[in-house]
C-alpha cells in the first residue's frame, strides 16, 4: 500500500488481521497490532476481536484473558462480536465467572443476542451445578 502512496487506516489493519485470524495466524496477528500501536493507530473492538479469534482457535484462555483485561482498560469494551466469540470459548473451557460477567455486561447494554449462545451458558451453569450437588451428596469435595 505504502508503495502507491496509500496510507493503512483502522479499516486496512482489520482487514488484514481478520485474514490473518481466519488463517489462524495468531503470531502475526499480535505483530499487526503491535505495529499499529507503534504507529499510534488505536485497534478497536473489530480489532482485538480478531485477534480473540486466533487465542481461541489456539484454545489458549490465559492470553485471552490477558488481552480481555488489557481491552477493558482501553477504549474498545465488549460488543456484540466479542460476546459471539468469547462466551462459547470461554463455557468450554469452564471459565463461567468471565462469561458471566460478559452477559452482565451485554445485558446492561442492551444488546440483541443470539439464544444459542445463552442456552450454552445455561447449560455449562445447569452441569456445574449438578456436578456440585453429586458432590455435596457424596460429602466430597474439589474446592
Amino acid at each position: 500500500m505504502l508503495s502507491m502512496n496509500v496510507v493503512p487506516d483502522i479499516r486496512s489493519y482489520n482487514a488484514k488481521l481478520e485474514g490473518l485470524a481466519v488463517k489462524k495466524k495468531m503470531n502475526e496477528d499480535i505483530e499487526l497490532i503491535e505495529e499499529m500501536r507503534s504507529k499510534t493507530i488505536q485497534p478497536d473492538m473489530f480489532s482485538i476481536n480478531s485477534v480473540f479469534k486466533c487465542f481461541v482457535n489456539d484454545g489458549n484462555l490465559e492470553e485471552l484473558k490477558q488481552w480481555y483485561d488489557d481491552m477493558e482498560k482501553s477504549c474498545c469494551g465488549v460488543h456484540r462480536g466479542t460476546f459471539g466469540i468469547l462466551v462459547p470459548f470461554l463455557c468450554e473451557k469452564g471459565d463461567l465467572e468471565i462469561a458471566l460477567k460478559l452477559c452482565k455486561e451485554i445485558f446492561s447494554k442492551r444488546y440483541l443476542v443470539n439464544e444459542e449462545l445463552l442456552q450454552g451458558l445455561v447449560d455449562s451453569l445447569v452441569r456445574l451445578s449438578l456436578f456440585c450437588s453429586f458432590l455435596e451428596s457424596r460429602k466430597l469435595s474439589v474446592f
